[in-house]
């Protein structure tokens, strides 16, 4: 089945889906765009800001990328590769991962192939965690490219292909979502490690997602539970990849980084009660964790903004962290722009910019200082969590290595004690 349109629809509320506007294939197949429909102009929203509620076809701004927020919807590359293994698609468009994804996709839209009512792909229920076992057994044969029984194929085409670049899938924990990360043939305990490398970061101010390690034969995996269900409501969230795209000119990349998203939160994020700020300070802390934790692998879909109230003018707060881990390469430089000297992983790239996040210099310090003393205990805490003597040996030649460790030890809050954000002086006329 080959697909040039579908319909996108919105979905907080499963049982009153929204009707928002036909989606079509467009740039010789690599590309898709949306029109709004009259009901969803008339009293919806801008599915993110580059998306405005305006009666024309819009068109993606990048190429290779469905438009907008629309872009979040489909899967990333496992979603893709179990698409591949599973429904065979005869093209492999955009619209058609879209389409093959089914309905338990990031965030609250859904895509139907008709424009009357919401019918998406249908699936099968989602395995439980009782079925984790067999589930990490299937996903094994998916990357080996060994057949599958029609059972097994039921049980992973309920959630295979939800996003990301690793094996996972969703799975039922007590009637909720979560995502269930396998192991990938990593040389350490990659799921183990990751939450326990969550659970430190909550210890320095951070919100995390929460993670749930699930024992299997002679592995673990990560249940990590969804941010974007509420019960049954589903929230619209948007990655800071796009959020950022949206600010740019058509067809210029934007500097993908903490200090831009940092400033999208200052004009755009939740200003009751200081959220924004919150988040703009939280997100320093963010930076500098990951920094100091080796976790280089910070890219734009590894961010990602809740929109809240869409239809009251909705505001953007960040999500709870996730993909929080050591990425174990001592490589020296985040995906996620630091600082003045770009993507360098220094502590001193992290305070070039501090103000940006609501801090000033002598208060950005102390944060500094407050994550280093959480990251200083990292191995007892991985210890607490179980990780193998072999596994800290092989993470200490980073986290503790001369590149993070001199860091940590030559980090200097009376540097920047003195330098205070001057108050601007009120004039009279």
């Amino acid at each position: 089945m080959r697909l040039d349109a579908l319909y996108l629809w919105y979905l907080a509320n499963p049982v009153v889906p929204r009707y928002v506007g036909q989606l079509r294939l467009v740039d010789s197949g690599k590309g898709v765009s949306l029109q709004y429909g009259p009901d969803w102009l008339a009293s919806g929203f801008p599915l993110s800001e580059d998306l405005r509620l305006v009666d024309i076809e819009q068109f993606p701004r990048w190429k290779n990328m469905a438009v907008g927020a629309v872009d979040d919807a489909r899967p990333d590359r496992w979603g893709e590769r179990v698409i591949q293994y599973l429904d065979r698609p005869a093209r492999l468009s955009i619209m058609e991962y879209l389409y093959y994804a089914g309905d338990d996709r990031f965030g609250a839209l859904g895509v139907s192939t008709s424009a009357d009512s919401y019918v998406p792909r249908s699936k099968s229920p989602l395995p439980r965690l009782e079925q984790a076992q067999q589930l990490s057994e299937i996903v094994r044969k998916v990357g080996n490219k060994e057949s599958v029984s029609e059972i097994e194929r039921r049980m992973l085409d309920a959630g295979g292909s939800f996003g990301g670049a690793k094996p996972k899938a969703l799975i039922d924990i007590a009637g909720e979502q979560w995502v269930i990360k396998f192991f990938n043939a990593e040389p350490i305990d990659v799921p183990l490690i990751e939450h326990a490398c969550m659970t430190l970061a909550k210890l320095a101010g951070i919100r995390v997602a929460e993670t749930h390690v699930v024992h299997l034969l002679g592995e673990n995996a990560l249940a990590v539970r969804r941010y974007d269900r509420v019960g049954e409501q589903r929230v619209h969230c948007i990655s800071a990849g796009t959020a950022l795209r949206a600010e740019a000119i058509a067809g210029q990349e934007p500097e993908l980084g903490y200090p831009n998203l940092a400033q999208l939160l200052r004009r755009a994020g939740v200003a009751d009660d200081d959220a924004n700020l919150q988040d703009m300070q939280e997100l320093f802390r963010r930076m500098v964790f990951n920094i100091l934790m080796d976790n280089t692998d910070d890219h734009e879909k590894n961010h990602a903004l809740m929109v809240v109230a869409p239809t009251r003018q909705g505001k953007f707060r960040l999500t709870p962290a996730y993909d929080v881990l050591p990425t174990n390469s001592g490589q020296g430089h985040q995906e996620f722009v630091v600082g003045l000297d770009q993507r360098e992983s220094t502590l001193s790239n992290a305070m070039s910019q501090c103000q940006l996040f609501g801090y000033t210099p002598a208060q950005a310090a102390a944060q500094v200082v407050r994550v280093i003393e959480v990251v200083d205990g990292w191995r007892a805490h991985f210890v607490q969590c179980g990780v193998s003597s072999a596994d800290l040996e092989s993470l200490a030649e980073r986290i503790d290595g001369d590149q993070l460790l001199n860091q940590r030890r030559s980090f200097n809050p009376k540097t920047y004690a003195a330098t205070v954000r001057p108050k601007r002086r009120r004039t009279t006329s």
